[in-house]
Parts: structure tokens; sequence; C-alpha cells
């Protein structure tokens, strides 16, 4: 997906820097998000917070974590473990040992799972100078607004497919970032629109993220990360949550997939029949012929990585109408 542009700058970036950025998404520039009005106050406070006690203080406040923000459950959305993000904020917020030299040289090598998420290389394929939105990546979102943004390892070792990936199960949720740097740990938080199937790669930032933590010095940093809520997150909200419909939608044939879910998608079901997932297309999953000839109205209920489901019932034809996309705050049941 990434235009041969960024593939030549990959390229002589590693020749040069020893980094390679790993996500497909090809950024592009997008109207800002509109999101702030979506999230909760306390995202500034808790970035209040932060400032005064680490050195992030060059950290956009759209990238930490609101205090209220929904816990992780402990569930594992990939082969990658996620914990309790109440549990877990002493590590996210420490400071010891954060500084180094030559930060944007980190030595490339497998990422490691952990009970949080996992430590390895922190990446970037985005312009920190644009600092482009989001065009969907392999998350097959289309153009969004999403500045926040990051693709996520496929492999732990070579062709594994053990990393938090998965299939695209990682889909739409977030992932908080530190990273080291000179100045000490540097902290962001992104939504996962994206896979980054190259060797060696952990978390790959888009652009806005990325200055944040590297500046002007893109290169190969060592870094930590928790999968958490996106609740509460600014910057990684391109919209509200919507069922999204693909294009080609018929009454014989039709895949749905949630855009700017509140975590990453675990279950979709309708009228209590759980969806299978869609093997033509990631982040997709389809829809049983019967409840698209249907003349009800169904309820369909998803199902997130943390937190309590959404529902919303629509018309079981608004379901054969490609590219129709039913926000949840107009259909929510």
């Amino acid at each position: 997906m990434r235009k041969k542009f960024f593939s030549a700058f990959c390229v002589l970036a590693a020749a040069s820097l020893s980094f390679v950025g790993c996500g497909s998404d090809s950024p592009a520039a997008a109207p800002e998000s509109s999101a702030g009005s979506q999230v909760s106050s306390s995202a500034s406070q808790v970035s209040s917070s932060a400032t005064a006690s680490s050195n992030s203080a060059k950290s956009s406040s759209s990238s930490v974590v609101a205090a209220s923000s929904s816990s992780v459950e402990n569930e594992i959305v990939s082969s990658g473990s996620v914990g309790s993000a109440s549990a877990t904020d002493a590590w996210y917020f420490d400071d010891a040992d954060g500084a180094c030299e030559k930060c944007d040289s980190y030595t490339a090598q497998d990422p490691v799972l952990n009970e949080r998420g996992g430590t390895g290389s922190i990446t970037t394929y985005g312009s920190i100078t644009e600092k482009e939105t989001s065009l969907g990546g392999a998350c097959n979102y289309g153009q969004t607004n999403i500045q926040y943004y990051a693709a996520i390892h496929v492999n732990v070792s070579s062709g594994d497919d053990k990393g938090p990936w998965n299939g695209g199960l990682a889909c739409g949720g977030c992932v908080r970032v530190k990273a080291k740097t000179p100045d000490g740990w540097k902290r962001v938080t992104v939504r996962i629109t994206d896979r980054c199937p190259d060797e060696s790669c952990g978390v790959d930032l888009g652009g806005a993220p990325a200055s944040d933590i590297m500046g002007i010095t893109v290169g190969r940093y060592y870094g930590e990360w928790e999968f958490v809520s996106c609740e509460g997150v600014e910057g990684v909200w391109g919209d509200s949550t919507s069922i999204w419909v693909k294009e080609g939608a018929s009454a014989y044939w039709s895949v749905v997939q949630v855009r700017n879910p509140k975590d990453a998608v675990k279950s979709i079901s309708i009228n209590g029949q759980e969806l299978k997932i869609f093997s033509g297309a990631e982040n997709f999953w389809e829809v049983p012929q019967e409840i698209l000839q249907s003349d009800s109205d169904v309820k369909i209920t998803v199902e997130y990585r943390s937190g309590t489901p959404d529902v919303w019932m629509i018309p079981s034809e608004s379901l054969t109408v490609g590219e129709g996309n039913y926000y949840l705050h107009e259909y929510r049941e």
C-alpha cells in the first residue's frame, strides 16, 4: 500500500540510518481530526501531569491516555498479552533510565512480547514535517482524519505470524508507546491502522507521533508499548464510531467493519449470530445472506478487547448498500 516514494525513502534511510519503517499506509493530507469534542477533558489533565513528572513535555497532549479510560481486560487479541492499563501506569510514567546517546541507532532485533504488549524497535513511515493523516492502511479504513496512527508488527521472528497483528484483529485498538531519547523517555498513544511485516519491526509510527518522540532525528529507537483502549485519547479519532459496509454489497453478499472503534474489535454478531471473519480482506466480517434478505431491523452487537459492547439497530436492507456508513449515535439500541 505504500507509495513508491516511501519505499525508496525506507531503502535510503536503511542505508544511512540503519532503520526501516515498516507500515504499508500511504500518508496524504486531510483535514484535522474533529475528535476533540468527543473525548474526555481528563486527557489534557493527564498530559499536564505527565509533563510535570517527566521529560515528555514535547509530546502532544493528544498522545496521552486519559486516566478515566476503560481498563484493558486480561485478554489476548493476538499472541501478545494485554494487561490492565490501571495496573501498569507506573511503568509507563517511570522516568528512570530513559536517556541515551545515539538513540536513533538502536540495533535491529526481534520484538519481545510481554504481559502488557512488548518491547523493541520504534520506527516511522510517515513524514515528521507534513504529519499526514492515515489512509487506513491494511486495516482498510480508507481515508481518515486520524493523525496519531501506527502499524503493529505481524511477526516476532521472521515469518512466524506470532505478532499482535493477528490477521487484522489488532485493527482499531490503541497502543501507548514510550521510547528512549537523549532527553529521556518520550510518550505517545496511537491507533493501529496498519500492519508491519518487515524484519525486526515493533511499532511503526505515523508522522505526527514520530515527530513527538524523535523530533527531527528520524531513526530506529528502543521503545516499550502497551495495548489500551482508545477512549479518552485525543488525536486517534477520525470520526464517530460507525458500522461501514464494503463497496459491492448486495442482497446476496455483504461484509462490514467497525470504523473508529473504542478498542480492537473482538467479535461482531447480528441477532445473536456471530459473524465469520472475511478471508478476502482484513478487518471485515461476513453478513449471512438470510439476514441481508430479511425485512426487519437487525441488532448488531460489537464486542471489544476491553470495555462494554456497542449495539446498533439497523434495517437489514441497509447492510446491502455498498459504502453505507451507520453511526452508533444515530442507530444506538
